[in-house]
């Protein structure tokens, strides 16, 4: 019993000694792989910067073709409800003459 009670600490502090040395070792590797994912991310975000230029295009171009859209079918919707509701207007005067 005598034996554990001195052997037991011995080799606790080992373990601890060999559990610290490896969580330097993967604090030191996760730095290092950090500045590169670091470096990717800046090299990604200016390529995007890089097209801005043309989504901007892009967007100015679907805006004025939406709107396009929106006016030419707007028109043919009001002639078509300007044509039926003259039809019927004209059928309800038919009705109250006779």
């Amino acid at each position: 019993m005598e034996f554990l009670s001195s052997f037991l600490p011995i080799i606790i502090y080992i373990l601890l000694i060999v559990l610290l040395i490896v969580a330097i070792i993967i604090g030191v590797k996760s730095i290092g792989t950090l500045s590169k994912v670091d470096k990717m991310v800046d090299d990604v975000n200016e390529k995007v910067q890089s097209l801005n230029f043309f989504f901007n295009i892009i967007d100015f171009a679907s805006d004025k073709i939406a709107g396009l859209t929106d006016t030419v079918v707007g028109a043919i919707s009001g002639l078509f409800t300007r044509k039926f509701f003259k039809r019927k207007n004209k059928e309800e005067g038919n009705d109250e003459d006779e």
